[in-house]
């Protein structure tokens, strides 16, 4: 009964390992697909920000904070608007704030090993 119980253990064990190592390695490519998209959108929470100072801001070459804001703006989740030389980039709107939100709480959630489930649905 015990090697039964011993072979269950490590089973488990191995299971709960190779989970965690699943879970891990989920967290670190959303870190690094999201990442520099989400430190731009992360500014610009507290508020408009000129694109030269944005790539200062998030710690990115000016190139390729460029091209991020590019495809965000193609995304519909930032807007820019050029006042003379520069131009000036805020979230789309509210609910891209929300998004981000969201974003970041289930980035934690996957860092504690949490999960929420979904309410059940009345049939």
């Amino acid at each position: 009964m015990s090697a039964i119980r011993g072979a269950f253990s490590l089973r488990v064990a191995t299971w709960e390992t190779s989970a965690r190592a699943d879970a891990d390695r989920v967290l670190t490519t959303l870190e690094y697909t999201l990442a520099p998209p989400l430190r731009i959108l992360i500014r610009l929470q507290e508020g408009p920000c000129a694109a030269t100072e944005l790539a200062d801001a998030v710690g990115m070459e000016q190139c390729a904070c460029s091209h991020q804001l590019h495809l965000s703006r193609n995304l519909g989740l930032v807007t820019g608007e050029r006042r003379g030389r520069s131009v000036i980039y805020t979230l789309y709107d509210n609910h891209v704030a929300e998004l981000l939100e969201q974003a970041l709480y289930h980035v934690e959630h996957l860092r504690l090993g949490l999960r929420d489930t979904p309410a059940a649905t009345a049939p």
